[in-house]
């Protein structure tokens, strides 16, 4: 009797002890203070992810030549298909027409099937930067 007396107080002030805390609670402010090229660099960043300059993977290559022909094929390409960015790399003389990134050569194998019926010589690639 006396054990299951003792043994209820203790729960009893292990509950008061718990609910006291949230009861007492502090409440307080932070400031931080930080560099303002902090947030230049994430913006950077962000614009090199959505451009896909900071991943390894497999692209897909639909032209090299010219720079008058690469833009002629990155506007039809982004005219038929908005779904993989593209974009224009610059190897001297030439200039490639770069499309997507992708992690997997399964999904480059994917995108390169679906590509590949306005552009016939498309192509995968590794790149090495």
């Amino acid at each position: 009797m006396k054990m299951s007396k003792l043994i209820k107080l203790l729960i009893l002030g292990v509950l008061v002890f718990f609910s006291s805390e949230s009861v007492v609670a502090q409440s307080g402010t932070l400031t931080i203070n930080q560099d303002a090229k902090i947030t230049q660099l994430l913006d950077l960043k962000k614009s090199l992810e959505k451009e896909n300059k900071l991943t390894d993977g497999y692209t897909i290559q639909l032209y090299y030549g010219n720079l008058n022909r690469a833009n002629t094929v990155l506007g039809s390409y982004r005219n038929k298909y908005a779904s993989w960015p593209a974009s224009i790399e610059y190897e001297t003389p030439n200039y490639k027409v770069w499309v997507g990134n992708f992690s997997t050569r399964i999904a480059a194998d994917r995108a390169l099937l679906e590509v590949h019926r306005n552009f016939p010589t498309a192509f995968i690639l590794k790149p090495t930067k």
